[in-house]
């Protein structure tokens, strides 16, 4: 007896050569598709559920208020992580927002043109992420600002000796002195952000149904495991700074900002008809505005 197959996104099928070629080219080894196939649906198991959207915000607050207090009260030793030059933080955290922007660019386009086959609305919901993009530049351009406006040059970490003739950072710095202002966390900022909006966006893949037999299957595939990896170390890496950077109330700034700037746009302006709107979902707006709600 034949197995059944299994109907969904992630349903096993065979295929032929002949299918794969008019498919688009060459695929994974049939092992190495099956394992990014489960990697996949761990991630979509537990990134698409609608409780973590609603509870991810208030987790991450409370991670930002227990690991600040940890650092506080019970500070921890010395960790590569704690280093500011550790890989992680080198090459992801100071580009959040461009490996986001990359991730999320094809991911929107293929799973929002398969579900509706417009165009037009596809380039509407795209259009989130230059929102996104505009939060990024105007958000670290205040704190930035804020710095400067609050800030002093001195001589040493310990703010003995100030030096006036250093106005601002960039010379402060060059002079060998020591900038202190009041520094709100960018990285609570974005990488709360961020994580926010990718969990947002995943939320397509409840509608999203592909034969395994397509080349679409395998791109979305891709896209899913790579997004939710990168939630993971945005998620881990805002732990980080919450344990070893900035003071509280830099932190506290930091994710206030984060989490305005995501409810301020999919708690809010997105259920409005004039802006991006949400990802393509077979409930009902009304169900939607009463999630963010609960």
């Amino acid at each position: 007896m034949r197995p059944k197959k299994r109907r969904g996104f992630f349903r096993a099928q065979g295929t032929t050569v002949a299918e794969r070629i008019r498919g688009g080219g060459r695929w994974p080894t049939r092992s190495g598709m099956e394992r990014l196939e489960c990697c996949a649906r761990l991630l979509r198991g537990t990134l698409v559920h609608a409780a973590v959207r609603r509870y991810l915000p208030w987790a991450l607050a409370a991670g930002m208020l227990a690991g600040s207090l940890l650092k506080e009260l019970s500070p921890l030793p010395e960790t590569y992580l704690s280093n500011k030059r550790n890989v992680f933080n080198v090459y992801f955290v100071k580009l959040a927002w461009a490996w986001t922007f990359c991730l999320l660019l094809p991911f929107i386009a293929l799973t929002n043109y398969h579900l509706t086959g417009k165009a037009g609305l596809v380039l509407r919901r795209l259009s989130t992420l230059l929102v996104g993009t505009a939060i990024w530049y105007v958000c670290t351009a205040l704190f930035s600002n804020i710095e400067h406006y609050t800030g002093s040059c001195y001589q040493s970490p310990s703010l003995e000796g100030v030096r006036k003739e250093h106005q601002n950072k960039q010379q402060c710095h060059g002079g060998g002195g020591f900038w202190h202002g009041f520094d709100i966390s960018g990285h609570s900022f974005l990488l709360t952000f961020c994580a926010l909006m990718i969990v947002e966006e995943m939320a397509v893949l409840h509608e999203v149904k592909t034969d395994r037999s397509h080349c679409l299957h395998t791109a979305i595939t891709s896209l899913v495991v790579a997004l939710g990896c990168l939630t993971f170390i945005w998620v881990c890496m805002f732990l980080c700074t919450a344990v070893y950077f900035h003071n509280l109330s830099q932190k506290v700034f930091g994710t206030l900002f984060g989490l305005l700037s995501w409810y301020g746009t999919y708690g809010f302006w997105y259920l409005k008809a004039f802006s991006p709107g949400l990802p393509p979902q077979s409930s009902s707006l009304n169900l939607k505005r009463d999630s963010y709600k609960e």
